[in-house]
């Protein structure tokens, strides 16, 4: 005879596990660009499809280009090729036995931290 409680656990684990893997696949997506993952581009005149098209051909990033004079313009990718996202800085803490940083010349633990 075993234990229900343990028996109960072993099921909810086995039903999470199935709800993580549908949660993430562990594939990778492709870089931006790429032959896998080609940027998608939308644009309204023949001037415009123009311009984007050496862009892209400058720069040898693979594309896919809507003309479409119904719809808004959408160079959302593009934008994101020319100008990546740089990784953000986290300004250093104070430890617990430093001096606070509004110049009191208490210890932080003392000052700021309460």
């Amino acid at each position: 005879m075993g234990n229900r409680i343990a028996d109960i656990g072993k099921l909810r684990s086995q039903v999470d596990a199935e709800n993580r893997a549908a949660i993430f696949d562990g594939k990778k997506s492709a870089k931006l660009g790429s032959k896998k993952n080609p940027a998608v581009v939308t644009v309204q005149t023949e001037k415009r499809l123009k311009e984007v098209t050496a862009a892209f051909a400058a720069t040898g990033w693979n594309y896919k280009i809507r003309l479409d004079p119904d719809k808004p313009e959408d160079i959302a990718d593009l934008t994101r090729l020319r100008n990546p996202p740089k990784p953000m800085t986290v300004e250093k803490k104070a430890g617990r036995n430093e001096p606070c940083p509004c110049g009191s010349g208490k210890k932080y633990k003392n000052c700021c931290s309460q």
